[in-house]
């Protein structure tokens, strides 16, 4: 029975804890439909199309992980391998072209596996980590394709190491735990 009521107190406390910080007073104003494809940007140019087709497979991909769909996520995966073969470096600026060509063959990789492991969505959260951090990378050389993107931290995942993502919206939809715990994280950068 006391093992039962600390079990309960702690489940509690860290969901407290995971959603403290979670909801300003911004979220009110930003409130967006997270099953909706991600907005295109603009289609100017050649290279912001190709940074922008990545990043459309990457959101797309991340809202996958929020639903716990991970038929949806291994389609994106799929689609965020083509995405990022048919960029052409040499249309990218010079200091995006050599970032990308520093995290391409990674994110290839990571959105490999979890393109070919629908029924495992835990190994698919595990790839999507590293990926994130490879879009962040590609998003911070002027890879946004214009759009305003929020890079959020979820403190909760992989015991407590935490894990990062970028979204489109303000209001946190945590794809590492997906429905269990969808408003854990915070934003900890603002992305232009």
């Amino acid at each position: 029975m006391k093992v039962t009521i600390l079990s309960m107190a702690m489940s509690i406390l860290l969901f407290a804890a995971c959603n403290n910080g979670a909801k300003t007073p911004d979220n009110a104003n930003n409130q967006n439909d997270s099953t909706l494809t991600p907005n295109k940007g603009d289609v100017g140019a050649k290279s912001t199309a190709s940074t922008g087709d990545v990043l459309d497979s990457y959101l797309a991909l991340k809202n996958a992980l929020t639903r716990d769909d991970d038929k949806s996520a291994a389609q994106a995966g799929n689609q965020l391998v083509r995405a990022i073969e048919s960029i052409d470096k040499s249309s990218l600026p010079a200091t995006q072209s050599k970032v990308f060509a520093d995290v391409a063959d990674d994110a290839k990789e990571h959105a490999e596996h979890i393109g070919t492991n629908a029924g495992n969505i835990k190994h698919q959260r595990e790839h999507f980590e590293t990926l994130s951090q490879e879009i962040y990378d590609l998003v911070k050389a002027g890879g946004s394709a214009g759009r305003k993107l929020y890079y959020d931290n979820c403190p909760m995942y992989n015991d407590r190491k935490g894990g990062n993502w970028i979204s489109e919206t303000k209001e946190i939809q945590n794809p590492y735990l997906g429905k269990g715990m969808p408003t854990c994280g915070s934003v900890k950068e603002e992305l232009n």
